[in-house]
């Protein structure tokens, strides 16, 4: 069980992420929302103010609970989890956090157009299209983009998104994960990957991933959203668990990130973002979903590699 002093850090924890995440969409909200945002020009460059709110206050008020739970409860720099740990094997974790959601997303990618054929489009119009309005790209070939954003989504954007996804990873594996570990590994996981999904609902609702006109709108999005998140909870729990590490978390979050969207390239037609191509759909998922199953099962995936002091209150199979 979960002491008291603990469950009033969860609570002070869960009051800072939700309170300053969801304060800021009421902001996004009341300024137009997504679609309908203010743009301003920063460098050059058209950002909306709910891109720049997203980017800078939403995705970072879970590290930001962190640290201001540490601060208000006297908790300290204990168990911060911001060690990377690469001896004895623990360099696989983060190996596999780097490769693994990239293959797993393509193959749910596959597997969905697979289903639904109609809604492949073998000659690349979107993306033809755009190459056309930019000079000097109008000949080249979109299957070679296709290629290279590909490579750059499996190669580099785990390390591109690390500093993005670290604001979600400092919260949810690097606090509340831990903090929830004595009911159980798989519970803590399961539970992260709840508040995790709930905490995205405000900007779920206004059509951030699904929209606003799939099927079940405005109802079944921010289910589906939960789901997604509990499986990746389950992914990026068991990487972190293992690496007794934050980091594999948010590499992988950062692969997931950068490889979302590969699928909307290849697609015409209007299908239901609650199936896919993306990994949030239920069956670009799939591959996701089907690995967060297995750790689930497997009885010694989510144990620690080394136990700490208080380890029986923290062995998976409770």
């Amino acid at each position: 069980m979960i002491n008291q002093q603990n469950r009033q850090r969860i609570l002070i924890f869960l009051g800072f992420a939700f309170g300053i995440a969801w304060a800021t969409a009421l902001v996004i909200y009341l300024t137009g929302g997504l679609m309908n945002s203010p743009v301003y020009n920063l460098g050059g460059l058209q950002l909306s103010l709910a891109y720049i709110l997203l980017a800078t206050v939403y995705m970072f008020s879970p590290a930001i609970a962190n640290l201001f739970t540490r601060l208000i409860t006297k908790e300290g720099k204990a168990n911060l989890t911001l060690q990377p740990k690469f001896k004895q094997g623990r360099w696989l974790y983060f190996l596999a956090m780097w490769l693994l959601p990239g293959v797993l997303t393509l193959a749910g990618m596959a597997l969905f157009f697979a289903i639904f054929p109609r809604f492949f489009d073998p000659t690349l119009s979107i993306l033809t299209e755009q190459l056309s309005g930019v000079e000097g790209l109008e000949s080249i070939n979109p299957w070679v983009i296709i290629a290279l954003q590909t490579l750059q989504a499996i190669l580099l954007a785990p390390i591109l998104n690390a500093i993005p996804t670290f604001g979600e990873e400092f919260g949810w594996r690097g606090y509340l994960q831990p903090k929830l570990m004595p009911l159980g590994n798989r519970k803590a996981i399961l539970l992260t990957g709840v508040f995790w999904g709930v905490w995205h609902w405000p900007v779920i609702l206004m059509g951030y991933n699904y929209g606003t006109e799939y099927f079940g709108a405005p109802f079944l999005g921010p289910l589906a959203m939960v789901l997604f998140t509990i499986t990746l909870a389950a992914i990026f729990g068991w990487a972190t668990i293992k690496a007794e590490s934050v980091w594999p978390g948010v590499i992988g979050h950062g692969a997931i990130n950068g490889i979302a969207s590969i699928g909307l390239l290849f697609v015409q037609g209007n299908p239901d973002p609650l199936l896919g191509p993306a990994p949030v759909g239920l069956i670009g998922g799939l591959g996701l979903t089907l690995t967060a199953a297995l750790i689930f099962i497997l009885p010694n995936a989510l144990k620690p590699r080394t136990l700490p002091e208080h380890g029986p209150a923290l062995d998976a199979e409770n």
